[in-house]
């Protein structure tokens, strides 16, 4: 029996090690392009510009095999600890939510240590104001947009939804989000703790106005908060905590737990390499798709 246990120690760590090895998400979007991808997505835009820094840039992602124009418009944030990332790694997360038949928008971003907060969250809402203003030229309902991420693209994602201040800036009514998604994000990490928060936001001088769980709100749009309970990265109370607060002003939320997966395992779940491990994708897209029917008075504005 020895042999045996060892061929399933070694065929055990051969698993562990390939999963480590396309757990980075440039080696999961090579993978996800030449082996198992969503067919019919394509990028139909590259490094258009809602800026003028060199990072502020996005992607566009469409499936012409996913519903008729015009279509719900996902504008969504990649994690990275505010500190790492790049959309050019992230195109498998968009074609996965393309294929679901939204319109995708995938910005970069500022990152530290060349900006602190909130620069990262003002590109964020700069991204989706260019959304707004210029989604129906690609085929998108501006009167259909949600947003979504990963990490730090969670609180990217969920920010805006809830600081009124973040769209007003850029001269937008709150009401354009329709409703967020977020995987595995951070929402109430203060006091910081860890070198990603504090190089992030520790020297923003009101450091509770940071914190997303601060702007809770009755009418705030329906959020799906997605996380892992073996999550050691950013911790699974952060969901908890922001479901509880929102359910307890009265605003639409949903809680989704998945035991034993870790932080990682939410984003890579886009794969369709890692899809059948967790329903992250069905689940968040489904949501999404169901609250974007949700329409308000607001036009979209003119192009830019």
């Amino acid at each position: 029996m020895k042999w045996l246990l060892g061929i399933v120690l070694i065929l055990a760590a051969a698993v562990a090690a390939f999963y480590a090895f396309v757990a980075p998400p440039r080696q999961l979007d090579l993978l996800d392009r030449v082996w198992a991808g969503d067919a019919g997505t394509r990028r139909v835009a590259h490094d258009v510009a809602y800026g003028e820094a060199p990072r502020q840039r996005l992607d566009i992602y469409d499936n012409a095999q996913a519903g008729a124009h015009p279509k719900p418009v996902l504008v969504f944030f990649y994690g990275g600890g505010w500190h790492g990332g790049d959309k050019d790694h992230y195109g498998f997360a968009a074609r996965a939510y393309a294929a679901k038949g939204f319109l995708v928008i995938l910005p970069d971003y500022r990152l530290v240590p060349d900006v602190h907060f909130p620069a990262f969250l003002q590109d964020s809402a700069a991204a989706i104001a260019w959304t707004w203003r210029n989604a129906a030229r690609f085929g998108g309902d501006p009167n259909r947009i949600v947003t979504a991420g990963h990490s730090a693209g969670a609180y990217n994602a969920v920010m805006p939804a809830l600081d009124r201040k973040w769209l007003a800036a850029e001269g937008l009514p709150d009401s354009v989000i329709k409703a967020a998604a977020g995987l595995a994000g951070p929402y109430d990490f203060y006091p910081f703790d860890k070198p990603n928060s504090i190089n992030a936001m520790g020297r923003y001088p009101r450091p509770l106005e940071t914190q997303p769980i601060r702007f809770v709100r009755p009418d705030a749009p329906p959020l799906w908060l997605g996380h892992g309970s073996a999550d050691t990265s950013v911790r699974v109370r952060n969901s908890r905590n922001l479901a509880a607060g929102l359910k307890a002003a009265g605003a639409p939320v949903v809680l989704r737990e998945y035991p034993g997966s870790s932080h990682n395992d939410l984003i890579m779940a886009a794969s369709r390499l890692f899809r059948t491990r967790l329903p992250v994708l069905d689940e968040s897209s489904a949501f999404l798709l169901e609250q974007s029917r949700r329409r308000t008075d607001s036009k979209p504005g003119g192009s830019t």
